[in-house]
């Protein structure tokens, strides 16, 4: 296993020095998009000081929805270029198994997202003025999140598998977490508060947003909902992912697209 994340690294790391144009216009448009949405915002509820700390919590919510976003596509998105080009049989055929192939691509991946990210979080912060707390404690609910939205990626990638085009699926998807992660979840209360404990990433979300944005310590109470959520998530999804792979292995599918 460690072999084969030392060599989707090398591969990771070969292609963004052959197309830096990629990773410098994903920083520019996350940049741009953020940015549009802040002076739209400002426009309509006056300067920057009436926010409080709703500034914070929408510079974390649009940061997470970035991050979430990239891992849940980035799985289906490889699916179906190894499935264009002729190359999918091979990944299954490896000797690692497909699900771990993908998800050594996807860790591989996700180092490079991550820099991209703390670069777009940087320019937010400097051109809002935001002030965003970084306690080491947040590697905690950043872990949960990151198991449920692998979990994502593996179930949007059990869809690809087998309907082979989902493009409007994900386009469909990406917007309902936008309202998902944009929303302050964590404050509603009620019945719909174990609603948004059964969601994906939603537990992980709203303790990321306690910890930097209102600067709260860590609930280890809610830290324990969400990592039993990312796990059933992660699980679900892998156990989707190899029946899927089972399902195009029988009807003949597996390479064609």
């Amino acid at each position: 296993m460690l072999d084969l994340l030392i060599g989707e690294f090398k591969r990771t790391w070969i292609q963004t020095l052959r197309y830096p144009s990629e990773v410098i216009g994903g920083v520019v448009i996350l940049t741009s998009v953020f940015y549009g949405i802040f002076l739209s915002t400002q426009y309509m509820a006056g300067s920057v000081s009436t926010f409080g700390n709703r500034l914070d919590t929408v510079v974390i919510g649009y940061i997470i929805w970035s991050l979430v976003l990239y891992i849940v596509n980035d799985i289906a998105t490889n699916l179906q270029m190894e499935a264009r080009t002729g190359t999918l049989e091979q990944v299954f055929l490896s000797p690692f198994g497909a699900p771990r192939v993908f998800f050594a691509r996807a860790v591989a991946s996700l180092t490079l997202r991550l820099l991209l990210i703390l670069v777009v979080l940087a320019i937010i912060i400097a051109i809002t003025g935001s002030q965003i707390a970084f306690p080491p404690v947040l590697l905690l609910p950043l872990t949960t999140l990151l198991l449920g939205a692998y979990g994502l990626a593996f179930l949007i990638g059990s869809l690809a598998l087998v309907l082979k085009n989902v493009q409007q699926l994900l386009s469909l998807f990406q917007f309902f977490l936008f309202f998902l992660l944009a929303a302050p979840t964590e404050n509603w209360t009620g019945p719909v508060r174990m609603v948004i404990n059964l969601m994906p990433v939603l537990p992980s979300t709203g303790l990321l947003r306690d910890l930097m944005a209102r600067e709260l310590p860590l609930d280890w109470q809610g830290w324990a909902i969400a990592l039993f959520n990312g796990l059933f998530y992660f699980a679900i999804g892998t156990i989707l992912f190899r029946w899927a792979e089972g399902r195009a292995k029988q009807q003949g599918s597996l390479g064609s697209y």
